[in-house]
């Protein structure tokens, strides 16, 4: 493991700068793309834009709760950007969807960016088959639906007004009810999509830091 752990670090040194520009342009990307989303799916134009002191409302939280994991859990939620649209035929207004732009999910996202960036930086410089290569994209393309599908934070006035992952499951149709009920399961999925993507590094790694013996034509070791 120590061979394999060497590899993934040597690798992760050589493609850093990349691993960092594909994470922020993947992380912005998404924001991007799930604001597209809303306007399809509800037909309207946003028509305001939030902007929020996260910095100063993480100092406040920090400083009036007791318990490090509560504030932690209250920062992780915290909006820095909320766009979207306002229905005023209720008086003062009420957003009927908005896009939150919250700082702790553009860093799980930046992460996987990078990450998923590794994966297919190891599997072009795999030796494997077409095939074979073709599986690992296909699971690395997996894993990253897994984590940006419950990394998404769009908010629908039909499912409580909450920004949460499940309201894209909403919005394709699936029961609002039962969309909710799938809400716990979010961080599971994160955890299962990062496993997947781990799991792909360290497979290649250890094709690389142990590489099979080529053989020759009659299918004897080609050094024999």
């Amino acid at each position: 493991m120590t061979r394999v752990a060497s590899t993934i670090w040597t690798d992760i040194q050589a493609n850093w700068k990349t691993m960092v520009l594909h994470g922020l342009i993947f992380a912005l990307l998404f924001q991007f793309l799930m604001l597209i989303a809303l306007i399809v799916r509800f037909q309207d134009l946003p028509n305001y834009v939030a902007f929020y002191d996260w910095f100063g409302s993480a100092v406040h939280i920090i400083q009036s709760t007791p318990s490090w994991r509560d504030a932690v859990q209250i920062i992780w939620e915290e909006w820095l950007i909320e766009i979207g649209f306002m229905n005023y035929d209720y008086g003062m207004g009420i957003s009927e969807w908005s896009l939150n732009v919250v700082p702790s999910r553009l860093v799980m996202l930046f992460i996987l960016g990078a990450t998923v960036s590794l994966c297919l930086a190891l599997v072009r410089r795999d030796g494997c088959d077409v095939g074979t290569s073709n599986t690992m994209r296909a699971t690395t393309g997996l894993g990253a639906l897994l984590v940006a599908m419950t990394n998404a934070t769009m908010s629908w006035v039909v499912c409580c007004a909450t920004p949460s992952w499940v309201v894209g499951l909403a919005m394709l149709g699936l029961g609002v009810s039962t969309s909710l009920a799938l809400e716990t399961m979010g961080p599971l999925l994160t955890g299962l999509g990062f496993g997947t993507l781990a799991f792909i590094i360290v497979v290649l790694a250890a094709r690389k830091a142990y590489p099979t013996k080529e053989l020759d034509p009659k299918g004897a070791p080609a050094d024999a």
